[in-house]
């Protein structure tokens, strides 16, 4: 089997397992169940969309965190579990390698569907910012790093939801 094919095959459908919204940049966030994502924007609610998520250009539109990478933060930083909310990502996705989301490709970019509607595009890492010294200790920015998550541009709005699948499929040519 070729490297081409390798990369676009996944073992098993993710799953939405949170969803975390910010009304202003520096304020605590806030769990919903499902949200508005809106192409071109963000997350109806976040301060990202509310700002005009990059005139439908900006790379970071929505962000995503794996779900099974926070007992890792946990662990690195010496503590038993870390609130998802305190790492100020968007979506928390579990089952499904959020690396293997960003193709090894130029030629053969890869979609996020969510859900039903939902198309997101990977546009890069979501590295840490200095707040995670601030919630995780001496040390969290650290331990975040290769742990922060992905950035995404939304673009197919829709309704997210928690439980809601999450497939990564190559884009069609």
């Amino acid at each position: 089997m070729q490297l081409r094919e390798l990369v676009s095959r996944f073992p098993r459908t993710g799953t939405v397992t949170g969803i975390l919204v910010r009304p202003a940049r520096r304020s605590e966030t806030r769990s919903v169940k499902e949200v508005l994502a809106v192409a071109g924007q963000g997350l109806d609610g976040d301060h990202v969309s509310l700002r005009g998520g990059g005139n439908g250009n900006g790379k970071r539109q929505v962000t995503l965190i794996q779900e099974e990478h926070l007992p890792v933060v946990a662990a690195l930083c010496g503590l038993e579990r870390v609130d998802p909310g305190l790492l100020r990502r968007n979506l928390i996705v579990s089952g499904i390698n959020r690396i293997a989301t960003r193709s090894l490709f130029n030629d053969q970019p890869f979609l996020l569907r969510i859900g039903t509607d939902v198309v997101l595009t990977i546009t890069g890492p979501c590295e840490p910012c200095s707040r995670m010294e601030e919630v995780l200790g001496p040390g969290g920015y650290n331990a975040m790093r290769g742990h922060g998550g992905l950035t995404a541009r939304i673009v197919w709005g829709g309704i997210v939801q928690v439980g809601d699948a999450v497939r990564c499929e190559p884009i069609a040519s």
